[in-house]
C-alpha cells in the first residue's frame, strides 16, 4: 500500500508523484497532484516547466512569484519580462528554451497592512531537496547543453548547497550528474536587478552571465 498523503508530505520528497516513465507532458500532468512538501497546501496550483521539450538551454530560477502561481506559467511576472530583455540582449532566444524553476510551488507571507500581499519567502533547503526530482527529471529528458541557474536557489538546487553565486557567476561549470558536456552558468535572479540600488550595473552583470551561456551554445566556450 503506498504511503499516506500526510505521511509523504511529512518525508518532504516528490519522488512518490513522480510518474514511472513518460515524457514531459506526463511529468507535467503528475506534478499537479505533487504534495511532496507543505507548499502545496497555500500555493493555487503547480507551477511546472514550460517551453520547447527539445531545448539547448534550459532557465531555472528560484520558485513561481504571485503572477506565476496565479497564471501557472513561470517567469510571466515583472522579473520575467526583464529576463526576456536580458535574453535577447546576451543573444539567447526564449522562444527555443526552456524555463522552470527548482521549487514548483510558491512560498509567501501575507502582509495584512499592506493589503493582504502575499510576498514572496525564499524556499528552505529540505523544501528544495523535495522538489529536487522534478527538476532532475525536467533535465533528464531534455538534456539541454548549457542550463543557467538564476538565484542562489537555482544554484544550489544544482551545484550544492556550498555553491556561492556572489563568488562564481558567469562561469561555464559542468552539470553535475549530467553527460559531458553539459554545463551550468550561474547568475543572479532578474528579481534582484528589481530590488537593486543600480540596477542598470546589476542588469549588465546578468546580460554579461548570459552572455558566458550563449557562447557556450555557440560553441564558443
Amino acid at each position: 500500500m503506498s504511503p499516506s498523503e500526510d505521511t509523504r508530505a511529512s518525508a518532504y520528497d516528490a519522488t512518490p508523484f513522480l510518474p514511472d516513465s513518460g515524457d514531459l507532458a506526463a511529468y507535467r500532468r503528475a506534478a499537479a497532484d505533487c504534495h511532496g512538501c507543505p507548499l502545496y497546501e497555500n500555493a493555487t496550483q503547480t507551477v511546472f516547466g514550460r517551453g520547447d521539450t527539445s531545448a539547448r538551454v534550459v532557465l531555472v530560477g528560484e520558485q513561481p512569484g504571485d503572477q506565476e502561481d496565479r497564471q501557472g506559467e513561470p517567469f510571466v511576472g515583472p522579473a520575467g519580462r526583464l529576463l526576456d530583455k536580458a535574453l535577447t540582449e546576451a543573444g539567447i532566444d526564449r522562444g527555443t528554451a526552456y524555463v522552470t524553476n527548482a521549487v514548483k510551488h510558491f512560498k509567501f507571507t501575507v502582509v495584512p497592512e499592506r493589503g493582504k500581499r502575499r510576498i514572496h519567502k525564499a524556499p528552505s533547503l529540505r523544501e528544495m531537496s523535495a522538489c529536487k526530482p522534478w527538476l532532475r527529471a525536467e533535465l533528464d529528458l531534455i538534456r539541454p547543453d548549457v542550463v543557467v541557474a538564476l538565484g542562489a536557489t537555482a544554484a544550489k538546487s544544482l551545484l550544492g548547497g556550498s555553491f556561492r553565486v556572489s563568488k562564481d557567476r558567469g562561469s561555464l561549470l559542468p552539470l553535475p550528474g549530467a553527460d559531458d558536456g553539459q554545463y551550468v552558468v550561474a547568475t543572479v535572479h532578474p528579481s534582484a536587478i528589481l530590488r537593486a540600488d543600480d540596477r542598470e550595473a546589476a542588469y549588465a552583470g546578468l546580460v554579461s552571465d548570459l552572455k558566458v551561456a550563449a557562447r557556450a551554445l555557440n560553441g564558443q566556450g
